[in-house]
């Protein structure tokens, strides 16, 4: 009997001992826990929604060469694409009433020449045309809740051929198209000659804007359960903090919550985050 009371207390002894050591295991591993977090600095400022808009290049201005009299080319000058300077010969014509000089009727760029020499030309329709493409329009057909949004002489920032330019506008219609659609024109600098007519560009015009605001990197904010929220690090420790969303965008969010400007924000390693966690931060801003 005794030895049956022995094994049994010895096995309870044991089993206690067991216990305690896995528990002072799990609040160690508990205790040294600490998530390695990358954190960005929120600032005040505005937010700025915008809306892209897409249109295509043409010209400036054109000129058609047009012919006092229908002939036979003789000579002919120039090509398309060629620049010319005003007055430049372009062509030589002979006319039944004698040679005919053609010149450029300013600077620009030949286009839609489509005549070569011993061709018979008409005088119904341009010989050429010359381009200005020192300026190039750009025009855009929008909606009518767009119309508000732009205003003549402001100036968009332009993307086109993975280059991009400051565009003015410098018209807005108030009447549709035959489409539904308000025609609206803009301009913009081409002195290098880098962007061609006939080009799709994308402007950019703020559609709305949050003042004032808290902006945090979009990537920071997490939601569950219909909340929002953010982990804020003082002290290497996260803090969860609750928030409203104001506007998004791709890169940054404005919010409302006890978030202060400066506050650190964590943007990297928040998935695997819980509120009160030790963090380790590294790299982030």
């Amino acid at each position: 009997m005794k030895r049956w009371m022995l094994s049994i207390t010895a096995v309870l002894l044991i089993g206690i001992l067991a216990a305690c050591n896995d528990n002072e295991e799990t609040n160690q591993e508990d205790e040294e826990r600490v998530i390695t977090v990358e954190t960005q600095e929120a600032v005040q400022d505005n937010l700025v929604v915008e809306r892209s808009l897409y249109g295509r290049t043409a010209p400036g201005s054109t000129s058609p060469i047009m012919l006092q009299a229908a002939g036979e080319v003789d000579t002919l000058e120039v090509q398309s694409g060629d620049m010319v300077e005003e007055d430049d010969l372009i062509a030589t014509l002979t006319t039944p009433a004698g040679t005919q000089n053609i010149r450029a009727p300013r600077d620009g760029e030949v286009a839609q020449l489509n005549a070569a020499e011993g061709d018979t030309v008409s005088a119904e329709e341009p010989f050429a045309v010359i381009a200005d493409l020192n300026e190039l329009k750009l025009n855009f057909t929008v909606t009518s809740d767009v119309v508000p949004l732009l205003i003549t002489g402001d100036t968009h920032q332009v993307e086109a051929s993975n280059m991009e330019y400051e565009a003015e506008i410098t018209s807005v219609d108030s009447l549709p198209g035959e489409n539904g659609l308000y025609p609206v024109q803009a301009t913009l600098p081409n002195e290098d000659g880098d962007l061609l007519p006939g080009v799709i560009a994308s402007m950019q015009i703020p559609e709305e804007t949050i003042s004032d605001a808290i902006i945090v990197p979009t990537e920071a904010v997490q939601q569950e359960n219909e909340e929002s929220y953010v982990y804020v690090v003082k002290d290497n420790v996260a803090t969860r903090v609750t928030v409203t969303i104001l506007q998004t965008k791709s890169d940054n969010t404005a919010i409302e919550g006890d978030v202060s400007e400066g506050d650190q924000i964590v943007v990297s390693g928040n998935m695997g985050l819980t509120d009160g966690d030790q963090v380790n931060v590294t790299g982030g801003e």
